[in-house]
């Protein structure tokens, strides 16, 4: 029985307690001269139960020769997920590289297209064909005319900055675009522009006809051959430049089965190359310090305090609400004297409104913020009006 209590004292006291003679004699089921033989402080009295603090063990790994040691493994094949995880990122980083490379090429030939120019002469093409007549298109003839008509008006976009890629560098506005920035090469840029020009000729020749074909390839003409040097030359470009940009609404209008001669189709004409005024005349005022310093000879150059500008901007914002009023009465060539003609014009002269009163404060105040307000008005009223003429033609 003795030995029992020794060894249980023994347990107590190796999990780090140690007991005093009460604490003894509360257990009930041990004798007191077990108690006796109990730890008694230094000071004669007994000790108090009291649990000790137990120091934390820390398991350090033991150096071992044997090589199948699971310690002496774990090391190598942490080292080894690491190296995997570094090795992976670093694949990752390079697959993000390339694709960020190829979305940078991918934009960089867009950019060389002038997309926003395209997309403009894309809208004015589907209006011009509407108001034709375009229940004689199929689905891959509008296909085929969209196609077509984008890569040429792209070949233009392209071929004009090719021609001035050495003044873009001196223009903060043009400096970082793909050829002058560096980032295409100029072999690069003029194979584009060839093989997309071509291309889209031959489209609108074998899908259109070949009337539609001509018209754009004289719009490629005129754009580049014409306009592009004129730029530096004389403040006159930007009425080749309206000629050029209005020309491609002959390519849907003929396309729908319309003619060269037709009425509606020179009133669509004159209304695109009259809105070309107050949009353009605002841009060169904008950037007219831009346009001075790398040599382009504009009107807001030329006669730099802008009353020119003004007046070419009114004028053609006039122009445009005439071109829409003319249309409304003669939809298809000839008078029509209705209530759709009366209510059409009622609807152009109100979206051209904001345009004309943007060109009038630009005349009174010839400054960058009523330049901004104009030329964001030109780019509402255009297609606003291309709507209602678009519908008027279809009653």
């Amino acid at each position: 029985m003795a030995s029992d209590c020794r060894e249980t004292l023994e347990i107590v006291a190796g999990s780090g307690l140690s007991l005093d003679d009460r604490s003894l004699q509360n257990l009930g089921s041990l004798p007191r001269s077990v108690a006796a033989n109990g730890p008694v402080s230094a000071s004669g009295s007994t000790a108090v139960l009291e649990p000790k603090p137990r120091m934390k063990t820390v398991s350090r790994p033991r150096p071992s020769t044997d090589r199948a040691s699971t310690l002496n493994d774990e090391i190598p094949v942490q080292e080894t997920n690491a190296n995997a995880e570094t090795l992976n990122a670093d694949s990752q980083a390079k697959t993000g590289v390339a694709a960020s490379a190829n979305r940078s090429v991918f934009a960089d030939v867009i950019e060389l297209t002038k997309p926003r120019i395209v997309t403009m002469i894309l809208v004015t093409t589907v209006s011009s064909a509407l108001i034709a007549g375009s229940a004689t298109l199929t689905l891959i003839d509008w296909f085929w005319l969209m196609i077509g008509t984008a890569l040429i008006a792209g070949s233009a976009g392209a071929a004009n900055q090719v021609w001035e890629c050495r003044i873009d560098r001196n223009m903060p506005r043009t400096a970082n675009r793909p050829v002058p920035g560096g980032r295409m090469s100029y072999a690069v840029a003029v194979a584009l522009t060839a093989a997309s020009g071509i291309a889209g000729a031959a489209i609108l020749w074998v899908g259109n006809g070949m009337i539609p074909a001509c018209v754009g390839i004289a719009t490629w003409l005129i754009y580049v051959l014409v306009y592009t040097p004129m730029k530096t030359r004389t403040a006159w470009n930007t009425t080749v430049g309206a000629i050029a940009g209005a020309l491609p609404v002959f390519i849907g209008y003929t396309a729908a089965g319309g003619t060269l001669t037709e009425l509606p189709g020179w009133m669509l004409f004159g209304l695109l190359a009259c809105w070309q005024y107050p949009h353009f005349m605002a841009i060169a005022w904008l950037y007219r310090t831009q346009y001075a310093k790398a040599g382009f000879c504009m009107t807001t150059t030329v006669e730099p305090t802008g009353r020119h500008a003004a007046w070419q901007s009114i004028l053609g914002s006039l122009a445009l609400a005439t071109c829409g009023v003319v249309l409304a009465w003669f939809p298809d060539g000839q008078w029509v004297a209705s209530v759709a003609s009366v209510v059409a014009t009622v609807l152009i002269l109100a979206a051209s409104w904001p345009l004309l009163r943007a060109s009038l404060n630009f005349r009174a105040n010839p400054n960058d913020k009523t330049a901004r307000t104009m030329l964001r008005w030109s780019l509402v009223v255009l297609p606003a009006v291309l709507l209602v003429m678009t519908l008027r033609a279809s009653l």
